[in-house]
């Protein structure tokens, strides 16, 4: 008995530790996330670039789905399971949001500023690339670090595209290169919303149903 009650300790300070890593990390990709969608917004701003302006606009997103993550590290498998949610409806938001910008620049738009895109575009994959390590050790988790990692690889994908558009943009001297990875990264929004979606949806029923039964 002796010996069970020393290993259900070692268990609990094994898992605090755990979430205690955990939440270190979150703080400090949420702040990386902060500070990155400030710079690149701005970038964006100046370079005329959907890509960068959607991109940043992620950035913002990713910073609240961090702090919606550090919430629910001690909230329990179905206070996971919702932020999980709610951080596939932001993603699925931001989807739609980068295809209506893409139809203004298609409407309105200017040739973006390649260099900025390049500059701007290389600062925030370092980053993404940093929080993505970060991440890794986290990624299966629970449902919860699992969702934060896909925002995390989201980003990195996104991020390579928006090199790849500003190459072309300064080949071309178009703005259709940017139009397009626009158009990609609205597209891997939608899918990664619905593998969220996917996972978290029946996660948050199955806690729900144990807490009822539970109480029973």
């Amino acid at each position: 008995m002796a010996h069970d009650c020393c290993s259900k300790k070692g268990d609990t300070l094994a898992l605090l530790a755990e979430k205690k890593d955990q939440r270190r990390v979150l703080i400090i990709v949420m702040a990386i996330n902060l500070a990155m969608f400030v710079a690149e917004f701005g970038g964006g701003l100046v370079a005329r670039s959907s890509a960068l302006m959607a991109d940043s606009v992620d950035m913002l997103g990713d910073a609240i789905v961090y702090a919606l993550s550090l919430y629910a590290l001690h909230s329990g498998a179905r206070w996971e399971a919702g932020a999980a949610i709610v951080k596939g409806a932001i993603i699925l938001t931001f989807g739609f949001a980068v295809i209506v910008e893409i139809a203004s620049k298609i409407a309105n738009g200017l040739p973006s500023s390649s260099s900025l895109m390049l500059g701007f575009g290389g600062l925030a994959l370092a980053a993404n690339l940093t929080c993505l390590a970060l991440l890794w050790r986290f990624r299966k988790t629970n449902v919860n670090m699992s969702s934060t990692f896909e925002c995390s690889r989201n980003d990195v994908a996104s991020n390579v595209g928006i090199l790849v558009a500003a190459g072309l943009v300064g080949i071309t001297g178009t703005a259709w290169p940017d139009i397009a990875v626009g158009g990609v990264i609205a597209l891997i929004f939608l899918r990664s919303a619905r593998k969220v979606l996917a996972e978290a949806i029946p996660a948050w029923r199955d806690a729900r149903n144990a807490s009822s039964e539970g109480f029973r």
